[in-house]
């Protein structure tokens, strides 16, 4: 933190090595207490590396903070706001890290029962970051830097980037001005919904370097068996897919998909509006309720499948393929509209009666609910 000139740190370990914990016991009551001083105007927070910003800036915006003296109980960002995330990461790394299938506990340094992939961590900070700064770029041969930026300018479109020669190159004065290239439209700490669009800042499209961001779009459901074999083509060569899922056998839920590397998190994000009631549907965010008039399906209302897929090193072709095999065909989507109790009868791997091969995982919901979570590299190994 600043304070007349001056900058002084301050350490904050976990307490019960759990991040929840010490958001609510230490640093939300932390970050209230020095924005009442008139002489702190600005708070850095470098957090460990496993600690995720988007958790921190979530609480920030919803968790609230209680007795501190002469303040009204209430969320921390009455009191301090988001100027601007960022994520430093090394390009020698980095690729690697976003693509494997290693867990946290497998590398020794995650907290207990932490089976998030380093994949996960490292793909999410990236993702939620409104400026990156980039070092070992120089280490690294020039085609593998190209690729690298066409990742990063997919995967974080609107972020501006710092490409450090070296550590030293990465200055306070250097940082300071990367963020006056923030544009006013980045999220700033906004935590997104599973409604939210799926390509935000304008990502490019095209392929660069063998880079390609690819959409996934169909009107009609997943068969759910089928889908769950199509998923293997997720964990190879493909750095993040992400988006909302129509499954046949779960008419009522939108499920969301969000995969990096060879982790995977399926999970229930509240329900279609078609499966709404009238009140409930009239009350769903403005932006959602536009959306879905402008696909409004007769039969099926605003069920349907969106996907993003960042591909690095596969095949958009041979992906694209196999979500359409996992498709319902004709015949099958006759009984999706006229025989729905019987396709619930269908074996669904992502039902609450999900077991093993893939374990559930607890630790997050993916969006929405949570309802069913798994990791994808445990599917991927012994389905």
């Amino acid at each position: 933190m600043h304070d007349s000139g001056t900058t002084s740190e301050s350490v904050h370990e976990l307490a019960h090595g759990c991040v929840s914990c010490t958001l609510k016991a230490d640093l939300l009551p932390l970050l209230c207490t020095l924005a009442a001083r008139d002489s702190v105007h600005r708070i850095v927070l470098a957090l460990d590396p496993a600690f995720e910003a988007e958790a921190v800036c979530e609480g920030i915006a919803g968790v609230p903070v209680a007795g501190i003296i002469g303040r009204v109980d209430g969320p921390a960002a009455r009191d301090v706001r988001v100027a601007a995330v960022v994520t430093a990461i090394d390009a020698r790394t980095w690729p690697a890290a976003a693509t494997g299938d290693e867990t946290l506990g497998e590398l020794g340094w995650a907290w207990a029962d932490d089976d998030r992939t380093v994949a996960q961590l490292a793909v999410g900070q990236v993702d939620f970051a409104d400026a990156l700064v980039v070092t070992g770029g120089a280490a690294v041969e020039s085609l593998e830097r190209a690729r690298l930026g066409a990742v990063l300018s997919r995967l974080a479109p609107l972020a501006p980037v710092l490409w450090a020669e070296s550590d030293a190159a990465v200055t306070p004065g250097a940082v300071d001005a990367l963020l006056t290239l923030v544009p006013a439209e980045s999220r700033r700490g906004r935590v997104f919904d599973a409604h939210a669009p799926l390509l935000r800042g304008r990502p490019p499209l095209g392929p660069e370097y063998g880079v390609e961001l690819m959409e996934f779009t169909a009107r009609r459901p997943f068969h759910p068996e089928r889908l769950h074999g199509a998923l293997d083509m997720l964990f190879d060569g493909v750095v993040t897919a992400r988006g909302r899922v129509w499954l046949a056998t779960q008419p009522e839920e939108v499920v969301w998909l969000e995969s990096a590397g060879g982790g995977l998190r399926i999970g229930g994000a509240g329900r279609w509006l078609a499966a709404m009631p009238e009140d409930e549907c009239a009350a769903a965010e403005p932006d959602r309720l536009a959306m879905a008039g402008v696909r409004w399906d007769e039969r099926f209302g605003d069920r349907d499948i969106s996907l993003v897929i960042l591909v690095y090193a596969a095949d958009p072709e041979e992906i694209r393929q196999a979500l359409h095999w996992a498709l319902v065909d004709d015949a099958e989507l006759l009984q999706v509209e006229r025989a729905p109790h019987l396709v619930a009868q269908w074996p669904d791997p992502f039902g609450e009666w999900h077991a093993d091969p893939c374990e559930p995982d607890e630790r997050r919901p993916a969006a929405g609910d949570g309802r069913v979570t798994e990791t994808g590299e445990r599917a991927r190994k012994e389905s």
